[in-house]
Parts: C-alpha cells; sequence; structure tokens
C-alpha cells in the first residue's frame, strides 16, 4: 500500500496492495503445492467430508484470514464461520473429483493465467498503464519478482487465500466444467420433439369441482393415516438435517421513553456550551461524543446526515439541533466552509527520512534531493524516469507515481498531502515535508487534475445514544427471570404469556449450526441451547441485543424421515384433498357426457384454448400438470376422460383438438444448437450439485462454535 493511503476499502487495503510485493515463486509454487494440505490438530476436526478430515486448526485459520481481509467490514464471526465452512466442503469435495479423473493445474499453467492475454481482473487492474489502460504484463512480473526476497512478509499468505487460491479454484473449475461440457450431446430427434412439444398447443371442455366445496373440518385424519401417507411418499419427507423449533417470549430493553427524555435534555443542555468553544477537537474529547471529530471538509453533495440541507445553511460558529441521526441525539455545528472538488488526480515522488520511527536519511541530504528531483521534473526531466530511480513509495511505482483520490478519502491521507491536491489548484506543483507516526520524509506533487468543484464544509457533531438505562435494563431483566421462574412446562409457559398479554413468537426448523434466529439477529448461544435441551424445556432469559428471550423448545426432527409432528402439517393437507376427491367422484361426478357431469356436480361446463403442452400452468385454472397431460392424450381426442384428482380439485375433460403454431423464428437444427449450449452451461453445475448431495458430509461444528 502506497505510505500516503491507509484507506480500508473492504480488504483492498491490506491485501490489493501487496500485488506489488507479491512473490511469484510463492504464488507458483507453495500456492499451488499447499492446496489441500492439512496441517493436523489436536483439537481434533470440524467435520469430514467424504472420510477426508476438516481440522480445526487449518478451518481457523481460514476464519482469522477472512478477517484481516475484510478489516473493519467483516461479518459477525458466525456468519464467516458458516461461510468458510461452505467454501471448505466445496473445495474438498471438488479437489477428491479433480484428483479421481486425473485433473491437473501446473504452476506453468497458472503463470499462463496470470501474466497471459486475460489475466485475472484484480491483476490486470493494479498493473494497467494509465495512459493506454493496457495490462502492463511486465510491471506485473517485475513486482512479483521482487518478492521473491521478502519470503516472511507476513502478508503474503492473506494474499494467497484472498487471490490466488480462488484464481487457481476458478480455473479448476472452468477446466472441469469443459471436460463435462464437452460430453453434451443433443441429437436431431430430440430437438425436433422438443420443438414440436413447445408449438403444440391443446382446446378442450371440462368440468372442475374444487376441493373447498367440502369443509376440511369434514375430514378426519388420524396419527396412522400420516404414518401410511409418509411410508409411501418418503422422498418427499426426507430432511438433510435436524431440526428444532422453539416458541418465545420477548421483553424488551430498550429505551424508554423516559430514557430518551432523560438523554435528550443531557445533549441539549451542551448546545451553549459546544457554540462557544473554540476547538472543537479538544471540546468534544472532553464531553464525549458518539461522532468523532474530523478536521476535514464534506462536499455538500457527500453530506449523507438528517437535515442536511438545513445544516448546510448553518453560519460558521452556529449550532443545530438536537436532532434525531440513526440512533443518537445529535448536535451539529459550522466549523468552516469552502469549495474543493469531489476527486483529484495527482502524481508525486517521496524521499523518506524515517519509517515507523527508525531513521532512513538525514533530514538534510533528504531535502536537498527532493528539490533536486522538484527542479529536475520542473525542467522536463521524465517524471516515470524520476519516480522508478528516486520514489521511495513503493506502492505508486508501478503507475508512475499517479494517484487518484475522492474527497472522502481526504482523511485518510497524510493531512500536507491531502491539502496539496485537494485545497490547492490544478498545475500546482509543490514540495511538502510529511511527519506522522506511520513515516517521515519529502513529498514533491504535481496536481494533475480536479474535478467536480463545489461547496464543502467542516462539521463537527456532539451525538449522544439514546440507549436504555441500567433501570429499563433491570427492570426488563427481572421481568423476563420471573416469567422463567413460573413458567417451567407447556402449560405455565403458554398460560403466563396469556395472563401477561405477551405475543408468543415462533421460529420453526432452526438448524444446529444456524447463527441468527429471524426477528432476533446474532443469536448462537441461543441455538445452542436449543439443541441441548428436549421439547417441553424452558430456557432462563437469554440476553440478545436489547432484548431478554424466554423460550420453549416446541419441537425435534432428526435427519432422515420426518417424524408425525413435523410431517403432519405438510401431509394432513394433501391427504385431505385426496380424501375429498373421492367424495366428489363418488358424489358428484355421474353422466356420460361433460353436460351431465356439470348438471350432477352443480356446476357449470368451461373451455380452455391454446393451452400450450410446455406450460403446465393454464389460464382460470392454474397449476394442473395433470391436466396438461390428458389435454395432449392422443388416446383422449373427441372423448370425455376419466375423472381426475388435480391440485385445486376433481376434473372432467373433454379433448377437442390438439395443433402446432407455426414457429418461424426458430428451426430444429437452431434448437438443438441452443439446447446442446445450455446442457454445456449447466451441465457442470448440476454434475458439481449431484457431487455435493451424494457426498458423506459429516459436521462437527456444532462442538467448537
Amino acid at each position: 500500500m502506497s505510505v500516503i493511503q491507509s484507506i480500508r476499502d473492504k480488504y483492498a487495503a491490506v491485501v490489493i496492495g501487496v500485488i506489488a510485493l507479491s512473490l511469484v515463486g510463492f504464488i507458483l509454487m507453495d500456492a499451488f503445492v499447499g492446496r489441500g494440505r492439512n496441517t493436523g490438530n489436536a483439537n481434533g476436526s470440524v467435520g469430514k467430508v467424504n472420510g477426508e478430515k476438516i481440522e480445526r486448526n487449518d478451518f481457523e485459520k481460514k476464519i482469522n484470514l477472512q478477517t484481516a481481509m475484510y478489516g473493519q467490514q467483516a461479518p459477525q464471526r458466525e456468519q464467516l464461520v458458516s461461510t468458510v465452512w461452505d467454501q471448505t466442503v466445496d473445495e474438498v469435495i471438488m479437489n477428491q473429483e479433480y484428483q479421481k479423473v486425473g485433473l491437473q493445474f501446473s504452476a506453468k499453467e497458472l503463470n499462463d493465467v496470470l501474466f497471459g492475454a486475460n489475466p485475472p481482473q484484480w491483476l490486470s487492474q493494479q498493473f494497467s498503464d494509465p495512459q493506454t489502460g493496457q495490462f502492463n504484463v511486465n510491471q506485473a512480473k517485475q513486482y512479483f519478482a521482487q518478492m521473491k526476497k521478502q519470503k516472511d512478509n507476513p502478508n503474503l499468505e492473506m494474499f494467497n487465500e484472498a487471490y490466488i487460491r480462488p484464481t487457481i479454484d476458478q480455473a479448476l473449475r472452468m477446466k472441469y466444467m469443459a471436460l463435462l461440457g464437452n460430453s453434451s450431446y443433443v441429437p436431431k430427434w430430440m430437438a425436433e420433439k422438443t420443438l414440436a412439444d413447445q408449438n403444440a398447443v391443446s382446446r378442450f371442455s371440462y368440468v372442475s369441482v374444487p376441493y373447498t366445496t367440502i369443509n376440511d373440518s369434514s375430514v378426519k385424519v388420524t396419527d396412522d393415516d400420516i404414518k401410511n401417507y409418509i411410508n409411501t411418499h418418503k422422498e418427499a419427507f426426507k430432511q438433510d438435517e435436524a431440526v428444532r423449533s422453539v416458541s418465545y417470549v420477548i421483553f424488551n430493553a430498550s429505551p424508554s421513553v423516559q430514557d430518551s427524555t432523560k438523554i435528550l435534555g443531557q445533549v441539549n443542555s451542551l448546545k451553549n456550551e459546544f457554540a462557544a468553544s473554540t476547538d472543537p477537537e479538544t471540546y468534544l474529547a472532553r464531553v464525549s461524543t458518539e461522532t468523532p471529530y474530523v478536521n476535514a471538509y464534506t462536499i455538500g453533495s457527500a453530506l449523507q446526515v438528517p437535515n442536511a440541507d438545513t445544516i448546510k445553511k448553518l453560519a460558521i460558529g452556529q449550532v443545530y439541533g438536537p436532532y434525531i441521526d440513526g440512533a443518537n441525539y445529535s448536535l451539529a455545528k459550522m466549523i468552516d466552509k469552502r469549495t474543493m472538488p469531489d476527486s483529484v488526480k495527482v502524481r508525486h515522488i517521496l524521499v523518506k527520512t524515517a519509517e515507523k520511527g527508525q531513521p532512513a536519511l538525514a533530514d538534510s541530504i533528504a531535502k536537498k534531493r527532493i528539490d533536486s528531483i522538484a527542479a529536475a521534473a520542473q525542467s522536463g526531466a521524465d517524471f516515470n524516469a524520476l519516480v522508478q530511480t528516486y520514489s521511495d513509495d513503493q506502492g505508486s511505482k508501478n503507475s508512475q507515481g499517479e494517484y487518484d483520490f475522492t474527497s472522502s478519502q481526504f482523511p485518510n491521507l497524510s493531512r500536507e498531502f491531502a491539502e496539496v491536491a485537494f485545497y490547492g489548484n490544478t498545475g500546482d506543483k509543490k514540495v511538502v515535508k510529511v511527519d506522522n507516526q506511520a513515516y517521515s520524509g519529502y513529498h514533491y506533487i504535481e496536481v494533475i487534475d480536479q474535478k467536480k468543484i463545489e461547496p464543502a464544509y467542516k462539521i463537527a457533531y456532539l451525538s449522544r445514544p439514546i440507549e436504555a438505562s441500567q433501570e429499563t435494563i433491570t427492570t426488563a431483566n427481572n421481568a423476563a427471570s420471573q416469567f422463567a421462574a413460573t413458567s417451567r412446562n407447556k402449560k405455565q409457559f403458554e398460560a403466563n404469556a396469556s395472563k401477561q398479554n405477551i405475543p408468543v413468537l415462533n421460529a420453526p426448523d432452526l438448524k444446529k449450526n444456524d447463527f441468527q434466529v429471524a426477528g432476533l439477529g446474532e443469536s448462537r448461544q441461543f441455538i445452542r441451547w436449543i439443541f441441548e435441551n428436549k421439547t417441553g424445556n424452558v430456557s432462563e432469559p437469554y440476553e440478545i441485543a436489547d432484548k431478554y428471550v424466554v423460550a420453549m423448545v416446541t419441537g425435534e426432527a432428526d435427519k432422515g424421515i420426518m417424524n408425525l409432528a413435523k410431517a403432519r402439517p405438510i401431509a394432513e393437507p394433501l391427504i385431505i384433498n385426496e380424501r375429498k376427491a373421492q367424495r366428489i367422484i363418488s358424489s358428484k361426478i355421474k353422466g356420460s357426457t361433460l353436460e351431465q357431469v356439470a348438471q350432477s356436480a352443480g356446476v357449470s361446463v368451461l373451455h380452455a384454448d391454446s393451452v400450450g403442452f410446455a406450460q403446465p400452468f393454464i389460464p382460470n385454472i392454474g397449476n394442473e400438470p395433470k391436466i396438461t397431460g390428458l389435454a395432449f392424450n392422443k388416446n383422449l381426442q373427441g372423448k370425455m376422460s376419466e375423472p381426475i384428482a388435480g391440485n385445486t380439485g376433481v376434473f372432467v375433460i373433454k379433448n377437442e383438438g390438439v395443433s402446432a403454431l407455426a414457429n418461424v423464428s426458430m428451426n430444429a437444427e437452431q434448437l438443438r444448437k441452443q439446447l446442446e449450449m445450455q446442457q454445456k452451461q449447466m451441465g457442470g453445475y448440476r454434475s458439481v450439485e449431484a457431487l455435493k448431495k451424494a457426498a458423506d458430509i459429516k459436521d462437527n461444528r456444532f462442538d467448537f462454535y
């Protein structure tokens, strides 16, 4: 990364910059050889995939690397555990498959991918020629080679994990997909049949007796009925992993009206003092604020705060508020106004005198050197040659010393550097000295371009969070504890909730490695409790965000065929419809013509026209694939069908003809090529999904997280 910039845009700050310090030997050897390597761990494994262990030590390392790469934008740890697990399982399954089929990816191939005609986007962006925009392969190779002497660089592993491994994985995956895709073939007869099916349309008359004509309450479904239905439809009632269901009540510990009023008063009491202060940074540090003071300007179009238009109109020294900003009460004070560009392009050369407190070059020598560089540059010397020869900023050598910055990056730059870039004018050429904790030295800076000049504002914010008082928290905790103490079984739980008029909420189908409950947010420890307890058990209060939660386990279902309680909500309506169909057919479907059947059932004969074979959804009927099948049955042309139990009711139809639409937009050969392309594109994906489904995966994450 550039020594003048410390922006943390996702993990680009740590990792992208490492590209300029990367090691081709590390990439082409260690990154590839390390694939699938298992370091082992005395703490056990978090799982197995087809017998291959996923060691906890390796798994933790991946989580930590992901956390470091994301920086301040890292998701919750529980979410990272889930993400890394999915990635690891996928990687293990595919590596096993590559080995089975003999698929390999050599260091030479990786070299071709990185430095060939179509390099990865992350690489081409960093090593593109600023004049032409083309990938500068020589610069890329040069900087990879430079790192051969820096094998101990701590960022290399992060770089490898973030960029090189995914590049290898993607290349191997593409190889595998191509292997499967190139085996795809669609014969001519299949294309002709598909084209005929797509163009086929039917018209028919029908009688429909909806299931809703019989009340559900009149159909009794016993446990034995459910069991029998499950046994005859086992595939429909399989579940891949154990689930639990809970009911829970919430006792809110969010700020009360009294809490909010008190904090509003505190902020308001500081308004005059804030207005009178002459040093906003010192004052805000003394009184404390939720919004740290930033000694920088924000352009008007980027001022994303409530009441921004009002705040922009404040006179210098004037204070606005209190007002609500998110979860805070805030005051806004106008410190200063000016105009500045939204973005700038600069080029520079840096001569360091010190780095991280360690001397690099005597100040007097550095000053003479930068003055000589400035004189040479202003006399027409090749700027890039000066950069390559003299600049100590390794991060800008591949871009001829150039940088593009937006105004939002101002606070992250060395202040002296930023002021030249944003407060000066296009064409300015200046030498400035920088002295901070990261480095000391002299910059020669040329402002190449400034865009979108607009009003900018330096604003100080005094903010206090609207938080619950200890009294509010204690009251909620006590209420939750009392509820839990008197609700030790289902009957008591439901009675107390009803008596106290507390809504009982439900969370069905929770999985043991879930990390949140809908409506509650991050709640991993709560989910662990659910899976460590049995149906009917009631929890002690769990503090989740600004809530206290008391829960009761209401259901358990293990992996495999669903138990009776889990299956009933699914099976019962289907059984009811089957019984209704039997009643309707036996009591209402009479006659040898549609008209007679309609009269017997007390309904009318209806008509459907231009029903497509490839579209099972029928206008005015719905999704009824059985009816679509009857409508195109050659044996029923001009005949009345037997009664059919559909999804929504019982149907009797009379097919009045099947015809074909003229499709001039596509012939059989065009369709054949299209189908073959679809097979090639989807075949690989489906094969990968099939591998995952067939894999023997043992998940032990619950034992550790």
